[in-house]
C-alpha cells in the first residue's frame, strides 16, 4: 500500500504564495514519477507539474514561472512552490504517484485565492 498526504493549502490573496508539501509513505520503490494535479470547481482535474527521473520537470502553461515542483528523495516528499498566486489557481490539488504502473492520489488539499 502506498499512502500520500498532501498538506499546505489555504486562503491567500492574489499575488501571495504557498507552499504545498506532498508525503509519500508505504511500499515505495522510488519517487521517479511525481506530479501535482489541480481540480476547480466545475472542471475536469489537469496536470500542473511533474517530476520524473533524474529531475525532470514539467509544467502547465498556467503556471510556469510562477510554480516550481520539487523532490525530497531523503523524506519521501514532494513539494510545489506557488507563487503569485491568481484567483484562476482555486483548486483542489492532488499529489500523485505513479509506480509499477499503478497511479496513487492524495486526497487533496484546498487552495483558495481570494482578496
Amino acid at each position: 500500500q502506498v499512502q500520500l498526504v498532501e498538506s499546505g493549502g489555504g486562503l491567500v490573496q492574489p499575488g501571495g504564495s504557498l507552499r504545498l508539501s506532498c508525503e509519500v509513505s508505504g511500499s515505495i520503490f522510488s519517487l521517479n514519477f511525481m506530479g501535482w494535479y489541480r481540480q476547480a470547481p466545475g472542471k475536469e482535474r489537469e496536470l500542473v507539474a511533474n517530476i520524473v527521473g533524474n529531475g525532470i520537470v514539467n509544467y502547465a502553461n498556467s503556471v510556469k514561472a510562477r510554480f516550481t515542483i520539487s523532490r525530497d528523495n531523503a523524506k519521501n516528499t514532494v513539494f510545489l512552490q506557488m507563487t503569485n498566486l491568481k484567483a484562476e489557481d482555486t483548486a483542489v490539488y492532488y499529489c500523485n504517484l505513479v509506480q509499477s504502473g499503478t497511479a496513487y492520489w492524495g486526497e487533496g488539499t484546498l487552495v483558495t485565492v481570494s482578496s
